[in-house]
């Protein structure tokens, strides 16, 4: 049996699930394998809130619609979480534990067997708070249990066609907020409104890091070597315009999880 059979195995065994669906590869391939598996008795749910960037909503309705799952969204308020808010090292834990509290009230409310998430077996190597949370709400996780990694994850999203098989990660918006930094809607709108202008310019992969009044610009390595004056000016003026006094184009290549490393290097000062 291949690993895409036994998958589809262990979901089809559940009877009827609710996929926590953010859009991303990982949870589109749950998605899809329990569409493959359960047809209508499987659920995708998106969470909308303001941590979620613009246009990753639409996004996840794209692909709902490619695989043929049916899609709901719900709001969660992981704001009004104090422990959230805080922002310590603990924030996704606050995070999840919201999602999944609303998740398992729909299941329940509605007779879905199980919650699935798209956590992979890569996900175990990482700071990842949020499988705490996961395992007090008897969350499913089909592609780590499977041991399946992000690299078998994508080539399994290629071959049932998931249109997100390429999509970078694109974790929520308060993974841009260093620990210990207080979480508000303004600061998220104001990391959104930086990463959409930066965008517009022609760079899928970015992250903005917000330090105050410093917005910190990363991009990937290919994206840095090709950088002039004329589009360092460009981004520059694209941040400021968000709201940022000042900004940095980081010198490192974009590297995603790089605020649980210790921030060291300060800044350029745009006029």
């Amino acid at each position: 049996m291949t690993t895409r059979q036994e998958l589809e195995a262990r979901i089809g065994s559940l009877e009827s699930c609710v996929v926590a669906f953010s859009g991303g590869v990982d949870s589109s391939l749950v998605a899809a394998l329990a569409a493959r598996a359960l047809g209508d008795r499987a659920l995708a749910v998106t969470a909308v809130s303001p941590a979620l960037a613009t246009g990753e909503l639409d996004g996840a309705r794209d692909v709902a619609t490619a695989i043929g799952i049916e899609h709901e969204v719900i709001a969660t308020a992981e704001l009004e979480r104090e422990g959230y808010r805080r922002n310590d090292r603990d924030r996704c834990y606050h995070c999840k534990s919201e999602l999944y509290d609303q998740l398992g009230a729909l299941a329940k409310r509605r007779g879905y067997a199980a919650v699935l998430s798209g956590a992979n077996a890569d996900d175990t190597g990482d700071w990842r708070p949020g499988l705490t949370a996961a395992a007090e709400h008897g969350v499913l996780h089909p592609l780590l249990e499977a041991g399946v990694g992000k690299n078998e994850v994508r080539e399994l999203a290629r071959a049932l066609g998931v249109p997100s098989a390429e999509k970078p990660a694109s974790p929520c918006l308060a993974s841009r907020v260093p620990y210990g930094t207080v979480v508000d809607p303004s600061v998220l709108a104001q990391i959104d409104r930086a990463e959409l202008a930066v965008k517009a310019l022609g760079y899928r992969v970015l992250r903005v890091r917000h330090y105050d009044t410093l917005g910190r610009v990363e991009l990937p390595e290919d994206a840095l070597c090709a950088l002039t004056l004329q589009t360092r000016e460009e981004i520059v003026e694209a941040v400021v315009a968000a709201g940022y006094q000042e900004v940095e184009i980081a010198d490192e290549p974009f590297r995603s999880g790089s605020l649980n490393a210790s921030f060291t290097k300060r800044l350029v000062v745009a006029s």
